[in-house]
């Protein structure tokens, strides 16, 4: 677990699984591929395997014992979907999400067909946030696969943005994240492309949230838009979520 996640849309993360296998253009310079490396290096054991997938048992019913709400990004170093990891471990993962329901989870896949495969034997409660990643308009297929499942709160992210991604259908979306990319080998994002989005969310009243520029110093970069930050997440708050604005 990490409390007090530096992920800006988040409060808290949560990997009973690590490693990933790469499936797009977005994957490219992967930042828990990094990480998960260089833990590894560091002689973490949970990371001994580095960013090969790896089933973590004992961390599953880790939400349970924390008392205090949390919103929790679900798998920050992993997918939750990829085709390795079997149903009966995502059951399991779901279970503790209907149990410990204090918390707001937020899932987030590129994997996006297997969940949609997978919806109906999913109990997809009001405190579990669905979401998609979508770095450029290649990728646009992945909405539709959400847009057809039960999860009460669907949300976008947008990262890292590569490409324009003009008459974004966003039927059904309650929240968009949109983020450059970062680290030593970062590809450029261009404002129009942000801006284009921002005003296509704000046009049919779907939050914004713009989480970074990004490139190589992303702190120096920082995270305003046209002069502000844009901080909007869902109206649709269940426990464990701070309400916030529009956008």
């Amino acid at each position: 677990m990490a409390k007090n996640s530096k992920i800006e849309w988040t409060e808290t993360t949560w990997n009973p699984v690590t490693g990933c296998i790469k499936i797009s253009s977005g994957c490219m310079n992967c930042y828990a591929e990094r990480m998960a490396n260089r833990l590894r290096k560091m002689g973490v054991k949970r990371y001994r395997n580095g960013f090969e997938v790896t089933l973590h048992e004992d961390m599953i019913d880790a939400p349970t014992k924390w008392k205090k709400s949390q919103v929790i990004f679900v798998n920050s170093m992993s997918d939750l979907f990829l085709p390795d990891i079997p149903f009966s471990f995502i059951e399991k993962i779901f279970k503790v999400m209907h149990t410990a329901h204090w918390h707001t989870y937020q899932v987030l896949t590129k994997r996006a067909d297997r969940l949609l495969e997978l919806n109906q034997e999913l109990y997809l409660t009001p405190n579990i946030w669905m979401g998609v990643t979508v770095e450029n308009n290649e990728y646009i297929h992945r909405i539709d696969c959400l847009r057809k499942t039960n999860a009460h709160v669907k949300f976008l992210s947008l990262e890292p943005l590569l490409g324009p991604i003009p008459n974004l259908n966003l039927d059904g979306i309650d929240w968009v994240i949109v983020g450059g990319e970062s680290g030593p080998c970062a590809r450029p994002i261009d404002s129009a492309w942000v801006v284009d989005i921002r005003d296509q969310c704000q046009e049919v009243g779907v939050p914004f949230f713009f989480k970074q520029w990004g490139g190589v110093n992303k702190k120096k970069a920082g995270r305003e838009l046209e002069g502000r930050t844009w901080d909007g997440r869902p109206l649709f708050t269940p426990i464990g979520c701070h309400r916030g604005n529009l956008f």
